[in-house]
Order: C-alpha cells, then structure tokens, then sequence
C-alpha cells in the first residue's frame, strides 16, 4: 500500500493522455477523463467503450484492426498479424514453413561457423603444435555443436511431421465436408419423396373414403330391395333407431322414407314417411 508520500508524489507527476494532447497533472487525469473522454473510442476498429479500463483490454485482446509484426518477418513470415489471432497464426502452414527455413538457416550458420573455426585451428597447428587443453575444448564444442545440430533436425523433422498432419487433416476436413453435403442432398430428396407419398396416401384415403360410403349406399339399396313389395304392403326394418331418433329430436332430420313398393306388379310405385318424433302437429 503507498504511504502518503508516494501518493502525494504520483499526484505532483506530469501525464500527457493517451487519447488527446493534453497535458497536466496526474491528480487532474481522472477529472480530464471523466469529462472529456466519458465513452473512449478505439482508434484502430471505432468501437466506444464506457472505461479506459474497457478500451485497454479491448486493444490487447479483441481488437481485430490491430496488427503487430511476425517475430519471423525476416525469414519469410507474413508482415503483420492480428494479435487475437496469433495462435492460430502461429499453426497456419505459412509459420510452420517459416519456422523450418529458419531452423535450416541456423544449421547453415553454424556449420559455416565451425567451418571457420576448424580452418582457423588448422592454421594454428600448422604454425606450432596444438596443446592438449585446446584439442579437449575443440572436442568439447564439436560434440555440442553435434548435439544441437542433431536437436535441431529432430525440431525440423517434427515440424514437417506436423505439417504433414495438417494437411491430411485438412483433406480429411474437405472429404468429411463433401460427404456432409451428399448427405443432405440424399436427406433433401429423401424428405421430398416421403412428403410426395403422404400426399398420394391421403389421396388414397380419400379415395377409400368415397368408395366406403358408396358402398354403404349401395349395400342400403339391396337392402331395401330385399323388402319390395308388388301387393300394396310394407314391411319397413328401421336400422340405427336410436340415432335416428335423437336426429328427430335435434330437428336435424325430422322424417325418414321407407323403402319403395307397389300396388300390384303394374299399379302405383309408393313408399311411407315416418316422423319419428312427430311432425309439429301431434308428438
């Protein structure tokens, strides 16, 4: 926690703002914050915030119009990316390459370097004999030298393994986005097959329908033609009384008709009307 002191020192400080050219004192930025910045704007992307606070974190975290340059510019990697985007830039294939080349230009250095020194070591030999100190150390360094080169070929060899698996899983990803599409164009057709057999199955049904009650009509003609009679009498089956009934009642069919007959095999043609709950007159 600062002492008083402190606290009195940061206020006496000098502070230019970051979002205009003010300047002043540092006990005076809130107050120029509050007043002259209350909803702060990125510069980069135009977004407002409602802190500075909120605008910082925006710049270091979510701001996609902000571009910082590749630690491997120089050896071929892209100029500038987005900072929010920077692992999955490190991933792409355009890195992964980069990183190799540098790898092979790090071998190649040293190789040239221990070239020198050994060249150098010979001249010295050539000029007096090598102590036995300086031809320890030399083995020193050449077996380290060894040791890196050998790590770094692993390094090499790992990434272009990864490489390698990147792109099979990128083909992977295409034949897998190609058999998505297939499927759906198999469960489109699929779908509009079945819609078109509801629609012939319900024309079926309808069919089916009219055919039941002409068949029902039908049916009710032999059975009135069971009970014609050619010598003037009647003798009338009522089917269905009850519900019969209840449509009198209801004067929703108040009367019925019998079944035809004769008078005679040449008289008159004649049937009956039956109100089944009377006709308005008498019940």
């Amino acid at each position: 926690m600062p002492d008083r002191g402190f606290r009195n020192d940061m206020k006496s400080l000098s502070i230019t703002c970051s979002l205009c050219k003010w300047n002043g004192l540092y006990k005076d930025y809130e107050e120029h914050l509050k007043t002259t910045h209350p909803n702060p704007i990125c510069e980069f992307c135009g977004e407002q915030f409602d802190s500075i606070i909120r605008l910082e974190k925006h710049k270091q975290k979510e701001c996609t119009k902000i571009t910082v340059p590749c630690t491997l510019k120089e050896y071929g990697c892209l100029d500038s990316v987005c900072p929010v985007q920077l692992q999955e830039h490190y991933l792409s294939d355009i890195h992964q390459k980069t990183i190799v080349n540098f790898i092979r230009h790090l071998l190649s250095r040293g190789t040239n370097s221990q070239h020198k020194r050994m060249s150098r070591m010979n001249a010295d030999i050539k000029l007096g004999a090598a102590s036995p100190v300086m031809t320890i150390t030399n083995e020193n360094i050449s077996t380290q030298m060894q040791k890196i080169y050998d790590t770094l070929n692993i390094l090499a060899s790992g990434i272009q393994t990864l490489n390698d698996d990147t792109q099979r899983l990128s083909n992977e990803s295409i034949r897998l986005q190609s058999s998505i599409e297939s499927i759906t164009q198999e469960f489109s057709s699929l779908k509009l097959s079945i819609q078109e057999q509801s629609s012939f199955l319900d024309g079926v049904k309808r069919n089916q329908e009219i055919l039941q009650q002409d068949l029902a009509s039908l049916k009710q003609k032999v059975d009135d033609m069971q009970y014609v009679s050619y010598d003037g009498t009647l003798i009338w089956k009522i089917t269905n009384f009850h519900e019969k009934m209840m449509y009198a009642q209801s004067e929703r069919q108040t009367s019925i008709y019998s079944p035809p007959f004769y008078s005679s095999s040449t008289g008159y043609k004649m049937r009956a009307r039956l109100y089944l709950n009377g006709d308005g007159n008498a019940r």
